[in-house]
């Protein structure tokens, strides 16, 4: 079962409060917070989303005492926790080093860490990745290096069942029958090297990446267009490694076979495997490992009350999901068939056949000033039959949040909302359905069955 890493005690700060050195990225963390309309955010990385109950309840209590109450889940398995007064950073810092959330100051924003949320608990996938997971955070923790890693810089350790293998990760790790595969970037060749090998390789190629990166040329100060459609300004450097160039992405590929090879580990360049198609996991228990059991929940739009997350802490140790879910683990029998109805009656997806399957939405108008509408209500309002593809509102063109793969895309406009079908980098032919709650709802719904 996936463990949270022990933590080593919080380093000093410095005299004057100054915060760690930064990548030059703005994304918030659990020791730089960000101010928003609604109050001050703070972000906490979890790497593989694993919580104890311990860690769970400590985050609530951090929650309610110092924010609105509610803890949010992100598209990483992380928790954002809004609201909070901007002079409540230090106490917040206390809470979570206390509770082994924060074993490294000056690393807190780069421990970016995804894992396949059922790994070890339904008899699927190739390994158990909790020892990838463990060892992954240590090196990452361990190394001066890894500092400079964006807060977007993003690791997936996928057990071979090939879930966390789509999100588009920086470096990826799949578990395979012959060991481990190591994949930088989104293409499709991979090494293949032991498994044991594997954290000591992604750490390689991290370090790796940071030193392309640095070599290579920025350029003009007009910016440059991403493969996901946005303008990137080119003082903000080279975040993760679809924004370098495409010859730098071949260089960082010599590079990380140069240095593996260096370090004496074994590998060989083969095909990525044909990916499986799974997803986020099924909503649900969920069994099949022999031993105890598990229960897969989903949260409506990601956000938890107070209520229900002290509820979800309860019960066991969790396993926060890349998907904006739950997975509490260490269920005896008794308990699996009396926590479902408990979790629904408290407005969570304990089965099918919810409307709120699939639903995601930034968060939008009030707490959000460049938002241009309120999409997490407009979600509520246009929610119907689960769809065949999931859905993502954002209030505008940042489209924060937005997940991977493939998914209906509603952006609020001035006027309205456009709605288009992602799959990877291709975008469809947009619609723009003007400010008819009526018509916006049949919009969304018609396209996310669409089968084209």
């Amino acid at each position: 079962m996936l463990a949270a890493m022990s933590a080593s005690p919080l380093p000093p700060r410095s005299p004057d409060g100054a915060q760690p050195p930064s990548s030059g990225d703005a994304c918030p963390g659990a020791l730089r917070l960000h101010r928003a309309d609604d109050g001050a955010l703070a972000r906490i990385r979890i790497p593989g989303g694993v919580l104890t109950s311990r860690q769970a309840t400590a985050l609530g209590d951090a929650a309610g005492r110092l924010g609105d109450g509610e803890l949010h889940l992100t598209s990483r398995g992380n928790v954002q926790l809004r609201g909070l007064d901007p002079g409540s950073g230090p106490e917040l810092a206390g809470v979570l080093d206390r509770a082994g959330l924060l074993p490294s100051a000056r690393h807190e924003r780069v421990r970016n860490v995804v894992a396949s949320p059922l790994s070890g608990l339904d008899g699927r996938g190739t390994m158990d990745v909790a020892p990838w997971l463990d060892e992954v955070d240590r090196l990452l923790c361990g190394s001066d290096r890894t500092t400079a890693l964006s807060g977007r810089f993003l690791l997936a350790l996928d057990d071979g069942r090939g879930d966390v293998d789509a999100l588009g990760a920086d470096l990826t790790l799949i578990g395979h029958h012959t060991g481990a595969l190591l994949r930088v970037g989104d293409g499709d060749a991979v090494l293949r090297l032991p498994a044991s090998e594997g954290p000591r390789a992604a750490l390689t190629a991290a370090e790796a990446f940071l030193d392309t990166a640095d070599a290579t040329p920025r350029p003009d100060e007009t910016g440059e267009r991403r493969s996901d459609g946005e303008t990137r300004p080119a003082r903000d450097g080279f975040w993760r490694v679809r924004d370098l160039p495409g010859d730098a992405v071949d260089a960082l590929h010599a590079e990380v076979v140069r240095r593996l090879r260096g370090a004496g580990v074994p590998f060989a360049a083969v095909s990525r495997p044909r990916p499986s198609g799974a997803g986020a996991p099924a909503h649900g228990p969920v069994t099949g490992n022999g031993g105890a059991a598990s229960l897969s929940v989903g949260v409506p739009l990601g956000r938890l009350s107070r209520d229900q997350w002290e509820r979800l802490s309860a019960a066991g140790p969790l396993r926060l999901t890349p998907w904006r879910g739950v997975v509490v683990t260490g269920l005896g029998a008794g308990r699996l068939r009396s926590l479902p109805g408990e979790l629904a009656a408290a407005g969570l997806i304990t089965g099918p056949g919810s409307p709120w399957s699939g639903v995601g939405a930034c968060i939008g108008r009030p707490g959000c000033a460049k938002s241009l509408a309120d999409v997490r209500a407009q979600a509520a309002a246009a929610t119907g039959p689960v769809g065949r593809l999931p859905v993502y509102w954002s209030g505008c063109e940042r489209r924060c949040g937005r997940p991977s793969g493939e998914w209906i895309d509603v952006v609020a406009v001035p006027g309205g909302h456009r709605i288009s079908h992602v799959r990877g980098d291709t975008t469809g032919r947009p619609v723009t359905v003007g400010d008819d709650p009526a018509a916006l709802a049949a919009a969304v719904a018609a396209a996310r069955d669409t089968r084209t």
